[in-house]
């Protein structure tokens, strides 16, 4: 029985407080109609979609990842390695997948990757792994919100069974209460196993949030209040909650540095101070030198949600010199969002980059996390290398803009 409290008195939803989005109905995925589309946006625009409709993934595995199909873009990829990882859930040497049009970008990671190499290797943790929702509940006054906040633990199980009785992967870990005026957020945090799992916990928490607005006293409830930042660089991502926290470093004598960077340890660490400042002066989310591109590349190489690069680039890059003259360099992702299972993960050259990696379908979502920020790893030594030596311009001049040869 539910006590005399906040949660004793259902009111009304405010107008709008909860949106019901119709059920959509997907279409023409056979490959007659992918092509009739096709054809009428050609005729349509006067554009010869060739390429665009030359594709080896079967147009009915794209149901679910895309509507109005018409074909299949292609990027290049490169392989880049070898990469010895040693974590706790990747352990030996990766050749890692890369999908990108930026020239000297995969050469750039490649190196990286050799110098953390023949240095012995990049050692991986995963802290935390998990994802939220922040939905927004609606009170009269402050008093009434304080009170729901007060009472929602004492009701956690029954919202659990609420929210976990729309799926068999998802599980509620906890409830946070974040009070703004007479307003509520409630952070549902869920274990979301090797799925990405946001449609799922969405789903999840909007049964959730159902249940809670019929036993208390809000008078609605939005299922986002924008306090998860998902596809958003905001600073609360660094306390972690939404993906995986993934730490990442390596230890790299002088003459590693030298022979395969091209500079010092010392050197590396002065171009970390200097820019650092610079971060700051701009207001950055954290510190690295281009997360996103080494991110993106994997993300559509193995079939991610690409837009989650806005929230798992938000992190920091540390380089310093040891008492014994070593770098060390590390890496921290506290809301790294990747999964191997779900969204695009099992489609043609998707699924075939994450078998290039052993980091295919369930039981491999937290290896693949531990691939991702050793590769991370590498292009910020590689990166921070190029400032140091004075080579950024002309290793683009040589593999990028002017097309080499071989």
């Amino acid at each position: 029985m539910i006590p005399e409290s906040t949660f004793a008195a259902p009111a009304k939803p405010e107008d709008g407080a909860v949106l019901l989005v119709p059920r959509m109905k997907h279409q023409g995925y056979d490959t007659g109609c992918v092509r009739s589309r096709r054809e009428w946006v050609e005729k349509k625009t006067g554009c010869r979609l060739k390429h665009v409709g030359s594709y080896s993934i079967s147009s009915e595995e794209m149901r679910g990842n895309v509507e109005n199909p018409v074909g299949a873009v292609q990027i290049p990829l490169g392989v880049a390695g070898p990469l010895l990882i040693r974590g706790n859930h990747a352990n030996g040497t990766f050749y890692v997948p890369l999908a990108t049009t930026e020239g000297a970008l995969v050469r750039s990671y490649e190196r990286g990757m050799v110098a953390l190499t023949r240095a012995g290797g990049v050692s991986v943790r995963v802290h935390m792994d998990e994802n939220l929702v922040s939905p927004v509940f609606l009170f009269e006054d402050v008093a009434e919100a304080h009170e729901f906040a007060k009472d929602l633990p004492d009701h956690f199980e029954s919202v659990r069974a609420e929210a976990e009785s729309t799926t068999q992967h998802g599980k509620l870990l906890r409830m946070e209460c974040r009070p703004i005026g007479r307003k509520m957020i409630v952070n549902f945090c869920y274990f979301t196993s090797d799925a990405q799992g946001m449609n799922m916990i969405v789903k999840a928490t909007d049964r959730a949030c159902r249940w809670i607005l019929n036993h208390s006293r809000a008078r609605g409830f939005y299922i986002f209040s924008g306090l998860s930042s998902e596809k958003r660089a905001a600073g609360c991502l660094f306390s972690g909650g939404k993906g995986k926290k993934v730490t990442a470093g390596a230890r790299i004598a002088p003459e590693i540095v030298n022979a395969y960077l091209h500079c010092t340890p010392q050197e590396m660490t002065a171009v970390w101070h200097h820019t650092v400042l610079g971060h700051l002066h701009a207001g950055a989310m954290g510190y690295n030198a281009h997360y996103a591109n080494g991110l993106a590349a994997l993300y559509i190489a193995c079939g991610q949600d690409v837009a989650n690069v806005a929230n798992s680039a938000v992190g920091i890059t540390n380089f310093e010199v040891s008492g014994d003259g070593d770098l060390y360099a590390s890496v921290t992702l506290p809301s790294l969002t990747v999964a191997t299972v779900g969204g695009g993960t099992g489609l043609g050259t998707s699924r075939e980059c994450l078998e290039l990696l052993g980091c295919t379908g369930s039981g491999h979502a937290v290896k693949f996390a531990e691939v991702v920020a050793a590769t991370l790893l590498a292009g910020e030594v590689s990166m921070g290398a190029a400032i140091a030596a004075h080579e950024f311009v002309s290793a683009h001049e040589t593999y990028g803009r002017n097309k080499p040869t071989d």
